[in-house]
């Protein structure tokens, strides 16, 4: 660390006021000291604790700390106090951005624009909003014109680059990226976005290089670091999950994925994954999707079964005795034919009655879409706020909508590898957000 960079940092967190281009020597300055975003981070505590309610110019300085130390709500909070000029409103631009507002964002650019911000930050700023809000075709269009007017830039690379993987064209994204990065290796944007596509397509040693390459340039991704958590976790290196955990907590004590990653993380440590169960539970639950159709059945037991629903063996393991010859024209014949078939494969009437359900081993799954919402159902996975933890999984199990995910019993998913209490907590939570639930 150099003792001049040191006191460059120092001085310019002393100046009165922050403008945008302050905020950019701002990062100059603290790409050359290791410890930067904790300098940064004290020197917030301080302006916080001397200011409580910020006003103006002070509310402006704090709000863009916050913004670099990726607290963004906070940041929104205070910005809104500051005087409503250009760089205002491109910071609260960017902070809803983050937060994926993104209508509210463009919201902002506008104003910041109105107010005299350089056009071309602008216009670069609208075209990632519009890409990350689906709106692929104008954020396409428009960074041909960006290019028409300013040339091909690290910046217009990394947006073609953006707009590619969000179209599912990814090798041409990965080529994008990466000239971004060879015409400016400084460019977080894309080295961020290259990452995190290594790590959902299993490249796992180059995600992690190219995450800890992010955590050398600030702003520092909260994401980096929580993905890069992960990844550590993944490869058994806890306690280096645990050290990048806590520099997101050091800097957002209450982050809420951080904290719950950080439980993860510790319980990891000491954690026994059994693939014998695992693979156990596996075999069982397929027994029990296997259809009644695949047996020899008479002709009555088999409209029985149809008229009742009872489609799988699993079905069949829910109802009783009595049940079954409750229901009109089935008789002993029948119930004789039903208890040897499920015997054949070490399964009884009644049994998923009688047992708990963590011995049964999720005996059976919810019918297709029961219960949920029209059109919620076919969601992708992918537009879901999900961990990278979260998505492997369920990118093993195959599911690819809500409608699918709603499906599964917590037993089938907390018998997938590296699938915890955590990331089960993690799931409930957002299906409740859809108004879904896991199925019993």
């Amino acid at each position: 660390m150099q003792t001049g960079s040191m006191d460059a940092v120092s001085a310019l967190t002393a100046r009165e006021t922050w403008t945008v281009d302050d905020y950019r020597e701002l990062m100059g300055q603290l790409m050359s000291v290791s410890d930067g975003a904790a300098k940064l981070a004290r020197v917030l505590a301080q302006m916080e604790s001397e200011n409580p309610s910020p006003k103006g110019s002070v509310a402006l300085k704090i709000g863009i700390a916050r913004y670099v130390l990726c607290r963004f709500k906070e940041a929104l909070a205070v910005l809104a106090e500051a005087t409503a000029n250009k760089d205002r409103h491109y910071f609260q631009a960017l902070c809803w951005k983050m937060l994926g507002a993104y209508p509210k964002a463009m919201e902002e650019l506008d104003r910041a624009a109105a107010k005299g911000f350089d056009d071309q930050e602008v216009k670069r700023q609208q075209v990632e909003v519009k890409a990350l809000a689906g709106r692929l075709d104008e954020a396409a269009a428009d960074v041909d014109k960006l290019e028409s007017s300013a040339g091909v830039s690290a910046a217009t690379h990394y947006l073609r680059g953006l707009v590619a993987e969000l179209q599912g064209y990814g090798d041409r994204a990965v080529e994008h990226y990466e000239q971004a990065r060879a015409l400016d290796s400084a460019y977080p944007p894309a080295t961020f976005r290259l990452a995190y596509y290594h790590d959902l397509h299993g490249q796992d040693d180059l995600a992690v290089d190219l995450y800890k390459e992010c955590l050398q340039r600030p702003p520092v991704y909260a994401n980096a670091l929580l993905n890069l958590a992960v990844l550590y976790e993944d490869q058994g290196r806890c306690d280096q999950a645990i050290n990048c955990l806590s520099r997101v907590l050091a800097m957002t004590p209450n982050h809420p994925r951080a904290r719950l990653f950080l439980k993860d993380a510790e319980a990891s440590r000491t954690m026994y994954y059994d693939e014998e169960q695992a693979n156990r539970i596996a075999r069982h639950n397929a027994v029990l999707d296997v259809p009644v159709t695949d047996f020899e059945l008479s002709v009555r037991a088999r409209n029985c079964l149809k008229k009742m629903n009872m489609r799988t063996l699993g079905d069949l393991v829910r109802i009783s005795e009595i049940e079954l010859l409750n229901y009109k024209n089935f008789g002993e014949t029948s119930l004789k034919e039903i208890k040897d078939m499920l015997a054949s494969r070490g399964l009884r009437l009644g049994q998923g009655v009688e047992e708990p359900i963590g011995e049964l081993l999720s005996l059976v799954s919810a019918p297709p879409t029961a219960g949920i919402p029209v059109g919620t159902a076919d969601m992708p996975i992918d537009q879901v706020d999900l961990s990278v933890r979260v998505r492997r999984a369920l990118e093993t199990l195959k599911v690819q909508t809500l409608g699918q995910l709603a499906q599964k019993t917590e037993v089938e998913l907390l018998a997938c590898k590296n699938f915890g209490q955590t990331s089960l907590n993690e799931v409930r939570q957002r299906l409740a957000e859809y108004g879904l639930q896991l199925a019993e």
